[in-house]
């Protein structure tokens, strides 16, 4: 019952958020004054993320051995992999094609009329520079899982505990089996944990709209409105096209999953951020019967490659750009921006405010004008919730499908306990839920 209070909780954060956000606007004695007070709800916000960011390493990888290490062989880890990418890939282009289609017509940026200033200044500073492919692909691969940890490199994290799963079934094929035990303990540590940090959830969520509304004001809304509108209108068809594939593959357990997830979309949604959803999306999966070593390898991989939300949102950014400075775009170059989406994008996991950073490193190749950033970088945050919230149901769905598609394994312990019944009846835990 507790734990189904947390989603109305949330809520009354979010709708207290903006009232005390509009409050604290509207009586500030100067845009400086109101930054100040701002930064007292950041400092919140900042505490509870700093807690939920001190458990991903630990569960991602305790969640992500254990499930390898109960598969015992690569063949299922390459099957799954291989599926979790087609669906990875698939969805990115859909998501990019519908955003791309929408902003085309809609044409939110029309009428703006900006003209573009020559040797003038760059007025927003973004390192684009982590976004080659080279540095990419070396940037997979952690020289140190202590720093991958440390900084929440969650690629980085796969890949080390890929090879430590492997390593440790075949370590359990001969016949030990500590490492494993204490693994899966870890794993159940870090959910307990991950309770005690969700109970903060309603303060940080109330903390981050706050801030938000304090600094920018709910006038905002109202001037960019016909942008956010759109967006959002364009997010819930991305949505009705995720769940309608979910259908094909799940069937109407597709709409339990839903109701799963709305922990999770909410904490995703208000804080902006996929950190603060991982432990409940993990959760939820497990609810819905999703087997542990799916989930714990394909939801990680997930928040690198399979960012559904991120892609409409860097498509609708760009085109909105180029239509506020009156730049046409043929048919062809949107195709082009499209696929150099494809890649620049799958280099996002772990940056901050990643898809701003692929817009603004996608602009110059294009020859697009790097101010229109400005354009939409106050209503950001607004435009994030949506995307980040989005990313959690496409990995939600994405992860479930891969799941359904694979044969039913029985685990060493699921093995053990038809061979012994009564015995592995005897040493199971008694639930005290």
């Amino acid at each position: 019952m507790k734990k189904n209070k947390l989603p109305r909780r949330i809520a009354i954060g979010i709708a207290l958020g903006v009232l005390v956000g509009w409050a604290c606007h509207q009586f500030a004695g100067s845009e400086q004054q109101a930054k100040e007070i701002a930064a007292y709800f950041s400092m919140v916000t900042d505490i509870f993320l700093r807690m939920i960011k001190m458990i991903i390493a630990p569960l991602v990888f305790a969640t992500l051995v254990g499930g390898i290490a109960s598969m015992g062989n690569s063949s299922s880890v390459g099957r799954i992999g291989f599926r979790a990418m087609a669906w990875f890939v698939t969805a990115s282009v859909v998501s990019l094609a519908i955003g791309m289609g929408l902003v085309n017509l809609f044409q939110p940026g029309a009428g703006l009329n900006m003209e573009v200033v020559q040797n003038a200044a760059a007025p927003v500073v973004v390192n684009t520079g982590d976004f080659s492919l080279k540095v990419f692909i070396s940037h997979v691969f952690p020289r140190s899982i202590a720093e991958a940890m440390a900084n929440n490199e969650i690629l980085q994290i796969v890949v080390f505990s890929l090879f430590f799963g492997f390593a440790l079934a075949g370590v359990k094929r001969a016949g030990y089996t500590k490492i494993t035990d204490s693994i899966e303990e870890l794993a159940k540590v870090m959910f307990k944990i991950t309770d005690y940090v969700m109970a903060f959830a309603p303060i940080g969520v109330f903390a981050a709209i706050a801030s938000a509304i304090t600094t920018q004001g709910v006038g905002l809304l109202a001037d960019y409105g016909k942008l956010i509108a759109e967006f959002y209108i364009g997010i819930l068809i991305l949505w009705a096209v995720l769940f309608g594939a979910g259908y094909v593959f799940l069937g109407r357990s597709v709409f339990t999953l839903g109701k799963l997830i709305r922990e999770p979309i909410l904490l995703a949604f208000s804080t902006a951020s996929s950190e603060s959803a991982y432990p409940k999306t993990m959760e939820a999966l497990e609810k819905f019967g999703t087997p542990k070593r799916v989930s714990s390898f394909v939801l990680p991989l997930g928040y690198s490659f399979n960012l559904d939300g991120s892609m409409m949102y860097q498509a609708f950014a760009i085109m909105f750009i180029a239509q506020a400075y009156n730049i046409d775009l043929s048919f062809t170059q949107q195709l082009l921006i499209l696929l150099t989406l494809m890649i620049t994008s799958k280099g996002m996991a772990g940056v901050a405010r990643a898809s701003v950073v692929v817009v603004a490193a996608t602009l110059p190749m294009f020859n697009l004008p790097e101010a229109g950033l400005l354009l939409i970088i106050g209503i950001d945050q607004f435009l994030d919730m949506a995307r980040t919230a989005t990313n959690v149901v496409g990995n939600s769905i994405a992860t479930a499908v891969v799941a359904k598609s694979e044969p039913h394994e029985e685990s060493a312990e699921e093995a053990d306990s038809a061979q012994h019944p009564q015995g592995a009846q005897s040493q199971r835990p008694v639930s005290v839920a």
